[in-house]
């Protein structure tokens, strides 16, 4: 069965969704230690959060782009998640959802979150035919991300040095087994619309998913 073209495909338990991002050891050191993220990390810039973790190997290379030696797994509520879809603004102009213009750029203006639908990635981090969804928080949105939604911060950089070995010695089964389950999430239908987000015949609340092993 083909993949819809936009779907937001996620780890995350009744409560939380899981997102990543890439930082350099002195930002991303101190957030784990506290749990949350504390200076010098930078609220008054937009900071992306990716649900997809194949996205995220993509955008640092494995952790192995200047600024993005570290990954973090973060856990965030899914209230928090969904506060931010209800108020984000596409990144680029959609005539079908925006009507016009003007209209997208007095949005685009006013909205403390920005998203945009790119290419998915396979283990090779090769584009695949379905994108997999951005979310830059600025503002209001940040703050919230910082001081409301933050559940844990875990460093898990040696797992993602751990896959990029073992594809390196050409053991795809074992790197694949690392990685994790990732579900399609459950978007309301209002949320979904906005987002522009593929109809969703799929979805379904699902326990929480762990690494493999």
């Amino acid at each position: 069965m083909s993949v819809p073209a936009r779907q937001i495909r996620a780890r995350y338990s009744s409560d939380t969704i899981t997102v990543y991002q890439a930082y350099p050891p002195q930002v991303a050191l101190p957030a784990v230690a506290a749990g949350r993220f504390v200076a010098p990390f930078k609220r008054d810039r937009m900071t992306w959060i990716k649900p997809s973790f194949l996205w995220m190997m993509y955008r640092c290379g494995w952790a192995t782009k200047p600024g993005q030696e570290r990954v973090l797994s973060i856990d965030i509520t899914r209230e928090g998640f969904e506060w931010a879809l209800a108020r984000a603004c596409l990144s680029h102009y959609d005539r079908d959802l925006h009507g016009d213009k003007a209209s997208w750029s007095r949005q685009l203006k006013t909205s403390p979150v920005r998203v945009q639908w790119d290419p998915e990635r396979s283990l090779h981090l090769k584009a695949l035919p379905y994108r997999s969804l951005q979310v830059g928080l600025s503002g209001e949105a940040v703050d919230r991300y910082v001081d409301d939604w933050v559940v844990a911060v875990t460093d898990i950089t040696p797992t993602v040095h751990r896959v990029r070995h073992l594809l390196r010695g050409g053991d795809e089964q074992a790197a694949a087994a690392h990685l994790p389950v990732e579900h399609v999430y459950p978007l309301p239908a209002q949320i979904a619309a906005g987002l522009n987000a593929s109809p969703d015949v799929t979805a379904g609340e699902v326990p929480d998913q762990q690494y493999g092993q």
